[in-house]
């Protein structure tokens, strides 16, 4: 019985596996076997006096491998564990994700928000933790069973140790809880700041090269803004960002409205939503006011609209005012997008169709099921958010370099040849 649920799964989650309880992985990944031979380029030694920048990878919303340890004071189905004795993978586990099961892993990873406090907390009884840290294959694999469809950063790491790059050396992972935005992250800065300045020393000196991946953008761009310009010219080499969520997305608001099926006809977006709204990092992905105008439509009923100066409104008329304070609280990270003050390389995918607003032709309220007016992006993030980065061009004397990728969405792009070319091409220009 269990290889049939475990047949099924695999058939029903395909085409989602990789993708993050906060929505915004939206395909599985694709495991490129041939790219040790693509994209050896280098095989003379390393000329004397020239070497490698350390790269270190900042994933992006469900791009961190996550386990859990159970003590729950109830159940919501007689199928749950209560208890557990060890840490368990929790995320990417693609059989907590069958339907018969999958009420218990939303109430195990769905977070709770203290307005008080101004912070998120674990479902009572579960206690969280992300493994990896420092090391690489916890971003290289979302799935630590290594399927295919659980591939993150694997590609671009393979790419790297065939021209000089080492795992756990000058190949590292910064996974974070990426339920959580910001103003959660305190330690996990400190953390990061730390693995940086160690991977500089343990590499002969040699500044760090960030690779970073749709909310990691935005993420690393708040621990640079963080940084003094003198720290950031001695340890920083270049961040190279690929679909950078620089601005956010109008998905989040989809989210919001009627969840996501993750992409899987088994699963309901309206289920799913009851754990992905409760994720502040959903909060942080929203439009942001820079790139998107106070009058702007995104969502329209038969008996009004709302605009990017509603969206307080928007969430009380879906009952959830949680979603508002939580857009409160991670504003200000939005709103401050002084620039990086370092060499940026933004690679994005673009003519892809992406959601520009909800339009609810047959209903007066939020409580239908709205059709979704498209425009361009790559399938989750807006091209104007993905391109937010040409802002900075004149803002920093450190060169601003943008490319895009017609064609490549926002997960497939971590496995396109020509991306990774690109990157490596990047890298390498230092020998």
């Amino acid at each position: 019985m269990r290889v049939h649920l475990l047949l099924v799964l695999s058939v029903v989650l395909v085409c989602c596996c990789s993708q993050s309880s906060g929505v915004f992985f939206n395909h599985g990944g694709k495991y490129l076997g041939s790219l040790k031979r693509l994209f050896k380029r280098y095989e003379r030694r390393l000329e004397p006096g020239r070497k490698l920048s350390p790269v270190i990878f900042v994933p992006g919303d469900g791009g961190s491998q996550m386990d859990a340890m159970l003590n729950k004071p109830t159940k919501v189905s007689i199928l749950c564990q209560k208890q557990t004795s060890t840490f368990f993978n929790i995320w990417l586990n693609k059989e907590l994700l069958l339907p018969l099961v999958i009420d218990c892993w939303i109430d195990n990873i769905r977070l709770e928000y203290d307005n008080v406090t101004r912070t998120s907390r674990n479902s009572p009884g579960v206690v969280t933790r992300v493994p990896g840290f420092g090391q690489s294959e916890t971003v290289e694999w979302i799935d630590p069973s290594h399927a295919s469809v659980g591939a993150y950063f694997v590609n671009i790491a393979n790419a790297l140790v065939s021209n000089g790059y080492a795992r756990d050396k000058s190949i590292l992972g910064a996974p974070y809880d990426f339920r959580k935005a910001p103003n959660e992250h305190k330690e996990y800065f400190l953390s990061l700041k730390y693995l940086v300045e160690q991977t500089y020393t343990l590499n002969g000196e040699v500044p760090v090269s960030f690779v970073v991946h749709s909310m990691g953008a935005p993420m690393t761009l708040h621990f640079l803004q963080m940084q003094t310009s003198e720290w950031k010219a001695k340890y920083i080499r270049r961040v190279i960002s690929i679909a950078g969520a620089w601005a956010g997305s109008v998905k989040a608001l989809k989210v919001y409205a009627i969840g996501d099926d993750l992409g899987a006809f088994a699963l309901s977006g309206k289920v799913m939503r009851a754990e992905q709204i409760t994720n502040p990092s959903l909060a942080f992905l929203l439009p942001s006011p820079l790139f998107w105008k106070p009058n702007e439509v995104f969502a329209r009923t038969q008996s009004r609209i709302y605009t990017m100066d509603q969206m307080e409104e928007f969430f009380m008329d879906l009952d959830y005012p949680n979603g508002w304070e939580m857009r409160k609280d991670t504003l200000p990270y939005t709103l401050n997008f002084t620039a990086p003050g370092v060499e940026l390389h933004c690679f994005y995918g673009t003519k892809i169709n992406t959601v520009e607003s909800l339009e609810y032709q047959k209903s007066y309220d939020l409580s239908g099921t709205p059709v979704l007016k498209m425009g361009d992006g790559d399938g989750t993030v807006n091209v104007r958010s993905l391109e937010a980065c040409k802002q900075w061009t004149s803002q920093q004397k450190q060169p601003i370099y943008t490319k895009e990728f017609p064609g490549a969405d926002h997960m497939s792009i971590l496995s396109d040849v020509n991306v990774i070319n690109s990157i490596m091409k990047v890298l390498l220009s230092d020998l």
